[in-house]
């Protein structure tokens, strides 16, 4: 799954301040490419017309009527991508990215993440717990920014100038209209910027949901392969204010009109037909140099690996014991998992590529460029020293700051003491202001409630023992946060005695506790309190050594990067440039084709539903598949979803270009109709995120046919697809045959018996 977004807003912040996010080089090669909707007359139209695109650029990004970008659904503030396939708002996305919602809507009596659920009328639609937004406008507004900037500025002083334009810029852009959220954005790691203008509709329904058995078949041991047999779909519905505006939940919200929606096919996809896909890229690292490879492989990802493979076992456990517990971290645990198999695929594609020695001849490359010229040599000789140093301070600190955001920051006590924090500090420096301490403690209610609906202190007390002990173990004494030298020093570096004191005595742990503490809120009951004490030595190292340490590093590699990707596109001007992803609306392009991932191995371009037969193991729960689909499979009941090959297509691959947060992401043929849903990459090509493999390279989606034979005859939710404008082509008539005159048959001789 390439769902990609950890919900949590605290860890959102570490990550930022630790993982710049570095901006990507684009290609002529079809396939590769997240290009900018404003961009694609000048940039690509011509090359997808060559593919097989049959409308023009105007058609999926136009400011002066509607077109494909009024379709597309921002999930959140970019965990996902959707699209909308009515006229009433309906709302397609990937089953694991509705995962929280319906997993936040299950009970054990009631357990629609493992059993489905499909509304039968309007009314029975569930309310989702998240918002989706539409891109209104891209406005670039380079020219503003680099007007403010001048060469003398040091990197700090660039920093906040280019920060205070983009307050000024999305607040003009915002003024006066509270549905509407602008994003300005960095491109070229600071060398274009751009403004994201989006219309927010907080009011989003749960309308239909595969069981898990269909939505996730193959779990985790599928999870970045192919070939795939998933349904990996979901179903929302948007709503909207009487007035056509968004409006908060409310009953008496109608379903959207959106301005655009797409039409289905039934065509399905044949090898090299073109295919695009719109939505929304998380992340990706397209330019990063040798040093940060290196980083990479050496320390980061073999850090996640570890640390997330050790929460993954403890959580299993606590899940398969218990069925409260299993459903209430059923979310958890697939967002912890989805990039642990993640990070360990992406070390064996960076590997199995070389792209560490690929990068250094890239560079080298460069820099010869840049030393051939006494000017440019002025302006970017710098480039490769001040990454090397960048990094190379960076590398002091990094196996802390993994540790840091993976390990403590994954412990639910110390994510919940977070939640306090606020209320802490407002005891600390006015203790007499009751009404703000009256209104934190309220707010802090709110949040906590939130994570106690997931929470199981039984399963967090052994995670927050194991994640603790892992620091201990691995981590440069001097870099640990005091916390684990008190446990070392009182418990004698038994971390599931402290935890188990911790749990037995925190406010944070208990809901009668708590909920008595924030009713009268003191400050020396923080201040004792073990898992808040957890909660500051673990912020504070942080914060006072490890914040520091990497943003002064990081000051060095910003400024190598934003030097290289300038001379880079100086060096070559004619070649096609894309940014990197950072959750701005993207389209790429190239054709359905399958690949060869290794000697005598080849994987044709589509999977069938033998595939889900074949892989049935009714002992594994990754495995099973429902007795009802299982007869109609058998049946081949496909009605008017089979392929003219009498099949029923379940998932194909195309070479698009795609990474988290493009889960969801709808995949449009040339015409402009929906084929499937992006919802993974595959194994062989781990390392795209930061390098792109064009004869590796695959997206996996799930047929959209797959999909409406699910609603439709799995379900027997048929209203909903009656819902949708569904189009097929005509089969064009056989060319008359001239006749031909008879010919006599020749005279056949008789054998003669000898005998």
């Amino acid at each position: 799954m390439i769902h990609s977004k950890n919900p949590n807003m605290i860890m959102k912040k570490v990550y930022s301040l630790l993982l710049a996010c570095l901006l990507a080089a684009g290609s002529a090669t079809a396939g590769e490419g997240m290009w900018l909707l404003n961009k694609l007359k000048q940039v690509n139209e011509a090359q997808m017309r060559e593919l097989g695109f049959k409308l023009t650029a105007e058609d999926v990004y136009s400011l002066n009527h509607a077109s494909m970008k009024d379709a597309v659904a921002r999930l959140g503030s970019g965990f996902c991508s959707g699209e909308l396939v009515s006229a009433d708002g309906l709302m397609l996305t990937n089953h694991h990215c509705g995962y929280s919602a319906i997993q936040s809507l299950s009970t054990v009596k009631d357990d629609i993440l493992t059993n489905g659920f499909w509304a039968m009328t309007r009314d029975q639609e569930k309310p989702a717990g998240f918002s989706v937004s539409f891109l209104q406008y891209i406005t670039e507004v380079t020219d503003t920014v680099r007007a403010a900037l001048t060469a003398e500025m040091t990197e700090a002083q660039r920093d906040s100038v280019i920060s205070e334009i983009g307050d000024r810029l999305a607040s003009q852009a915002t003024a006066g209209n509270p549905h509407l959220d602008a994003n300005f954005k960095s491109m070229f790691e600071g060398n274009e910027f751009y403004l994201f203008v989006y219309k927010v509709y907080p009011d989003v329904r749960l309308v239909g949901t595969p069981p898990n058995a269909i939505g996730k078949f193959g779990g985790d041991t599928d999870n970045w392969q192919w070939p795939r047999h998933t349904g990996d779909f979901s179903m929302f519905r948007v709503y909207a204010g009487p007035d056509g505006e968004p409006a908060n939940y409310s009953t008496d919200n109608v379903p959207l009109k959106p301005k655009s929606h797409f039409p289905v096919s039934l065509d399905g996809v044949k090898k090299g037909d073109f295919s695009m896909i719109m939505g929304f890229p998380g992340s990706t690292e397209r330019f990063l140099n040798s040093d940060g490879v290196k980083l990479a492989l050496d320390v980061e990802q073999p850090s996640r690996v570890k640390i997330r493979g050790e929460k993954l076992a403890i959580m299993k456990k606590h899940m398969n014991a218990d069925d409260a517990v299993r459903l209430k971290y059923a979310a958890k645990y697939a967002q912890v998992a989805n990039y642990w198999k993640y990070f360990i695929g992406q070390q064996k594609g960076l590997k199995r590529q070389h792209v560490f020695d690929r990068k250094k001849a890239q560079e080298d490359d460069l820099m010869a460029w840049v030393n051939a010229d006494p000017a440019r040599k002025l302006k970017y000789g710098g480039i490769r020293e001040d990454l090397a140093k960048g990094y190379a301070e960076r590398a002091r600190y990094e196996k802390a700051s993994t540790y840091m955001q993976e390990a403590a920051f994954g412990s639910g006590v110390v994510m919940a003491g977070f939640r306090l924090y606020g209320l802490m500090m407002q005891l600390e420096k006015d203790p007499k202001n009751e009404q703000r301490i009256t209104a934190m403690a309220d707010q802090a209610r709110g949040a906590m409630r939130g994570i106690w609906a997931d929470y199981d202190p039984a399963t967090d007390q052994e995670v927050t023992a194991g994640m603790f002990k892992l620091i201990a173990q691995d981590v440069d004494p001097a870099q640990q946060p005091d916390v684990v030298h008190t446990v070392n020093k009182k418990y004698k570096g038994d971390f599931s005695k402290w935890a188990e004191a911790l749990f037995k005595t925190s406010i944070l742990t208990d809901t009668t506790r708590l909920m008595a503490f924030l009713a009268k809120p003191q400050l020396k009951v923080l201040q004792k309190d073990m898992g808040m004490q957890a909660m500051q030595s673990s912020l504070g190292l942080y914060r006072n050594v490890l914040g520091p340490a990497i943003s002064d590093a990081q000051t060095e590699i910003d400024k190598g990067y934003r030097l290289m990707e300038a001379a880079m596109m100086e060096k070559d001007p004619q070649k096609m440039w894309y940014p990197d992803a950072n959750s701005t609306e993207r389209l790429t392009y190239g054709i359905v084709n399958d690949y060869k991932p290794a000697d005598a191995v080849h994987y044709d371009y589509f999977t069938t539903e033998l595939g889900i037969l074949q892989k049935e193991d009714p002992s594994n729960d990754e495995f099973i598949v429902p007795a009802r689909q299982k007869e109609l499979l058998l049946a081949k009941d496909f009605g008017r979803y089979a392929d003219e090959d009498g099949s029923l297509h379940i998932n194909f691959i195309s070479e698009n270009d795609i990474t988290g947060g493009n889960s969801g992401s709808p995949v449009i043929n040339g015409n402009g109709e929906l084929i499937g849903i992006a919802f993974d990459g595959n194994w062989e090509a781990m390392s795209g995120d930061i390098s792109y493999e064009p004869e590796l390279q695959r997206t996996i989606s799930v047929d959209i046919r797959y999909v409406l034979w699910v609603i439709d005859k799995f379900a027997g939710a048929k209203h909903l697809v009656d819902e949708m404008t569904l189009v097929k082509t005509p089969k064009a008539a056989p060319a008359p045959v001239e006749a031909v005159p008879a010919t006599p048959a020749p005279a056949v001789k008789k054998p003669v018996r000898k005998g």
